[in-house]
């Protein structure tokens, strides 16, 4: 049987994704906006989410709407699920907690990665590192992501952020270049380029140093902003490292705004039928069972364990 999702931002790039994906799966999608409810009016809101079972907020600045329609969630007493890439959005998230099930980060950046690792990590209480590394062919950004790229640069003051010593550190050192060995061979990566990743998988996995490394092509393409016309393939190469032994789970695709929608739309179909782990909020890999969700992806995801 069906539910009623509201999507907030529904007419942006990801939200239309994750409306069609609803649509397939056989949900009943509530398309919201900012025209029908701004984040700062919690009556507005309020009113909005009458009668939904559950939210998908793709609406970013999600330093803006974040914490706004998460309490509005628990107002309703209905889970929240978002698709934010902005690193010190989704560490408020945390940092607030929730009275209801929320899972931040839902999507390619922080949830997919996050899912990765915690199933590369299986038994193993623990690990010295996580190493997160992006094949995309390319990355042109919606005009979504680079608003949201803006807030979050400013909201450090230009400064680059890491995760090293169980904490979030920031500097201004320039990012070195190497080459990593992905599956389909070897590309040039900036490391600590760091993602949403550097938020979510050390929120519940004993890991002290979590780095990202993005392909330089990527990079470049973000960079210049150009308009999107051609969707990306992607290879997330997540490895594990503990001591001598290294754990590794690789993720490929097409369109990493496309793929956010099923990542959305499972999230919040567990949460809508029982199948999680925990209450308040916590990320993909703490709220559900990792290598079953991963399954449940493909074939748009497909993963393969090294």
């Amino acid at each position: 049987m069906g539910h009623k999702i509201a999507v907030y931002g529904a007419s942006g790039h990801t939200g239309r994704f994750v409306l069609a994906e609803l649509t397939s799966r056989g949900h009943t999608p509530l398309p919201l906006g900012r025209a029908q409810a701004r984040a700062d009016d919690p009556d507005a809101l309020d009113r909005a989410l009458a009668g939904a079972d559950a939210l998908i907020n793709t609406a970013g600045p999600f330093a803006v709407t974040g914490l706004p329609l998460l309490a509005a969630t628990e107002r309703a007493n209905i889970p929240y699920v978002d698709v934010a890439a902005e690193i010190e959005a989704n560490a408020d998230t945390f940092a607030r907690g929730a009275t209801i099930p929320a899972v931040p980060a839902m999507a390619f950046f922080g949830g997919l990665a996050d899912l990765l690792a915690t199933a590369a990590m299986a038994d193993w209480p623990s690990a010295d590192s996580a190493h997160i590394a992006y094949g995309l062919s390319n990355w042109q950004p919606t005009p979504g992501t680079l608003t949201a790229g803006q807030v979050s640069k400013d909201r450090r003051a230009g400064q680059r952020v890491r995760y090293q010593d169980n904490k979030l550190q920031y500097h201004d050192n320039p990012l070195p270049t190497l080459h990593w060995n992905f599956p389909s061979g070897p590309r040039e990566v900036i490391a600590e380029f760091s993602m949403a990743d550097v938020v979510t998988i050390p929120s519940h996995l004993k890991i002290p140093t979590v780095t990202s490394y993005m392909s330089t092509t990527a990079a470049q393409g973000l960079s210049k902003g150009s308009k999107r016309e051609v969707p990306e393939t992607f290879e997330v190469d997540v490895q594990i490292r503990r001591g001598t032994e290294t754990r590794r789970l690789t993720a490929t695709g097409k369109d990493i705004y496309a793929v956010t929608a099923p990542l959305a739309a499972e999230a919040t179909e567990r949460l809508l039928t029982g199948r999680f782990t925990t209450t308040g909020v916590a990320s993909a890999g703490h709220m559900f069972t990792p290598d079953d969700f991963l399954a449940a992806l493909a074939p748009t995801i497909t993963t393969q364990m090294w």
